[in-house]
């Protein structure tokens, strides 16, 4: 049942942290507009990749996972 705990606690915290970015997103002026996240715009489409804020959110959410599931 532990594991279950730590399962829940973890599943609970992402859902808070999703809610924290989708709620201050937008007064955070760098998420997504790092250097080396891509914007390709023509004329009739546009592309946006952010590569590096992924590489960012990826690690810290390892970093996050590592140690509620560390034995």
């Amino acid at each position: 049942m532990s594991d279950l705990g730590r399962t829940l606690i973890v599943v609970g915290l992402l859902i808070v942290l999703i809610g924290a970015v989708l709620a201050f997103g937008p007064r955070l002026p760098w998420l997504g507009r790092l250097p080396g996240d891509f914007n390709v715009e023509g004329e009739r489409f546009s592309f946006h990749f952010p590569l590096v804020t992924c590489l960012i959110l990826s690690a810290i959410a390892t970093i996050l996972l590592n140690v509620f599931f560390r034995r």
